[in-house]
């Protein structure tokens, strides 16, 4: 019996040798780890076989098909994107360039409007040019996704507009108990097929057409399936306390973990008052709810110049939009709602401050306005001449009613006390974009391409509002453990190899408002799952992206 157990083990000895000895895909040597929670970094290297992260440790000796030197560099899990709109751009730009060069390895998206579930026939100007609509459900947009591959991994919550309007349409009504029955079906169809949980973005109808008692309900569907309620709230102008205290509401009510979009104080006169939704969120956590935030770099946010229309306007959807627009007595009715504000209304004219003058057009396609894209509203204005409200009115029947804008309405301060809070993460409220590709012809908002490197590089190296351990988990393990991710965002032997690979010392945004379409520095490699996808700051072609499904995925 003993020769027979020594044989036994000598066999098992002889089968391990060369899968130790077996080379790595790829060994990162000596670069400073940071591993996703917060804690000081260490010295060590990393080996990736098959996709994963196979050990963490001394490999000087280890044989590896590729070695990057990263010494002087910080090598950091690959940045979760907490709050992304690249749900139709992905299908046009799967290289993502403008994502990846950031860093990012995971986008989240499906904000209030996600890629489904969808009738057939159904979409608006969300939806790129050449891009057709082969999928009727949130799981047939996953299969979609999988069949064409991309350079980062994509996650998506349903979104409330979408199973609102898949129910209802666009007319301004509210919802019946059998209509909400409805759409929780839908949210839970969603569910099973892999979201992360429920997001909404309330500001403007149908969307804001849904009471708490409805967004309770459709988040306790969310939640039997362990999702989040992700939202951007009602108001965050004047009524945004109560926005704050409605959003911590559904969060009771369904016993569900929330987190608010971008968090801020987005109105002028409001301006400094950060520390009184803050101090809502801590009362919340303080009593065991779950309730965190994200937030972005930039003191704009990106909006529609319609959102400027008072929302009864808009009953009916865009066509109904457009013939309003049109009508003289209408259009006196929205001149004096938009000077003036409406009750309960986010009027974005007022909460700039600065008027016209506090917009900046995004995209314009008709050839009368499209030399005015990038510009200020206030150029146009003085361009066309005569009275402002009427011009509005007058380009958006021209843009067919929608011109993405970028309104400067919040203060430098406010979004560095939101930022350094421990339960806000980063989310960019960005899309995947390039310069020379189809959305190039677009002036995008800057966080599109510069989120990431700006946090690292403003407000870390230069600010110091952060440490760069903090930043990075608020990029990294925060974001993944929000939606329930658990085998990314961290630097562990075995999870997936996302990795994101920086000098800290040199990386920085490189984006403006004026020239969006340029790229940041210091992002000198981007890993997705064992591929290398960004190469000394150059993007390899790589599409290694996968679709991270939510816990509540059914086999």
């Amino acid at each position: 019996m003993i020769w027979i157990l020594t044989l036994v083990l000598l066999l098992l000895s002889d089968r391990s040798q060369p899968a130790a000895q077996a080379p790595y895909d790829l060994v990162i040597s000596g670069g400073s780890i940071l591993d996703g929670d917060g804690t000081p970094a260490v010295s060590a290297d990393i080996g990736i076989r098959v996709g994963r992260i196979a050990s963490i440790g001394n490999l000087s000796g280890a044989p590896a098909a590729r070695r990057i030197d990263a010494a002087g560099l910080t090598v950091a899990p690959g940045f979760i994107d907490m709050h992304n709109h690249s749900d139709y751009t992905i299908l046009v730009e799967p290289k993502a360039e403008s994502m990846i060069r950031q860093g990012v390895t995971t986008m989240v998206l499906g904000e209030s409007r996600s890629a489904g579930p969808v009738k057939p026939g159904a979409g608006d100007g969300q939806i790129p040019q050449g891009v057709s609509v082969d999928w009727a459900t949130l799981g047939g947009y996953f299969g979609r996704l999988e069949r064409q591959h991309m350079a980062t991994n994509i996650a998506s919550y349903v979104g409330e507009e979408q199973v609102w309007t898949y129910v209802k349409g666009y007319e301004q009504s509210a919802a019946t108990p059998i209509d909400v029955a409805m759409m929780k079906a839908l949210v839970a169809q969603a569910m099973g097929e892999g979201a992360m949980g429920l997001s909404t973005a309330l500001l403007m109808p149908p969307s804001s057409l849904a009471t708490t008692a409805n967004l309770t309900e459709l988040a306790r569907a969310a939640k039997e399936y362990g999702g989040i309620y992700s939202s951007h709230i009602r108001d965050e102008g004047e009524g945004v306390f109560q926005a704050i205290a409605e959003a911590i509401q559904v969060g009771k009510g369904a016993q569900i973990p929330v987190d608010i979009i971008h968090m801020k104080i987005a109105h002028k006169k409001l301006w400094g008052r950060a520390g009184e939704i803050i101090a809502m969120v801590q009362k919340a956590r303080d009593e065991g709810f779950n309730i965190q935030a994200n937030v972005y770099p930039y003191t704009a946010g990106q909006n529609n110049l319609s959102s400027i229309i008072p929302p009864w306007a808009h009953d009916g959807g865009r066509d109904k939009l457009l013939e309003r627009l049109r009508d003289p007595a209408a259009r006196r009715r929205m001149r004096t709602e938009i000077l003036g504000g409406l009750p309960n209304w986010y009027n974005h004219y007022l909460a700039t401050g600065d008027g016209w003058g506090g917009m900046l057009l995004v995209s314009l396609r008709s050839d009368r306005n499209k030399p005015f894209q990038g510009k200020r509203m206030s150029e146009l204005i003085k361009a066309r001449g005569g009275d402002p409200v009427n011009v509005l009115f007058d380009v958006l029947i021209e843009e067919n009613g929608s011109v993405p804008t970028v309104f400067f309405h919040h203060s430098e301060a406010d979004m560095q006390l939101v930022m350094k809070q421990p339960w806000t993460s980063i989310g960019s409220d960005g899309s995947a974009v390039s310069p020379d590709g189809p959305t190039g012809s677009t002036h995008p908002h800057p966080r599109y391409y510069g989120t990431f490197p700006r946090v690292l590089g403003r407000y870390v190296r230069e600010l110091k509002v952060l440490t760069l351990p903090e930043a990075v988990k608020k990029m990294t393990s925060m974001n993944a453990d929000k939606i329930g991710i658990k085998d990314r965002g961290r630097l562990r032997q075995g999870m997936w190899a996302d990795l994101t690979i920086f000098d800290a010392d040199r990386v920085i945004d490189r984006a403006t408002f004026e020239n969006p379409h340029q790229y940041p520095v210091g992002i000198r490699y981007v890993i997705v799952n064992g591929a290398l996808t960004v190469d000394n700051e150059r993007h390899t072609g790589a599409l290694a992206g996968r679709v991270i499904y939510g816990p509540g995925k059914k086999s």
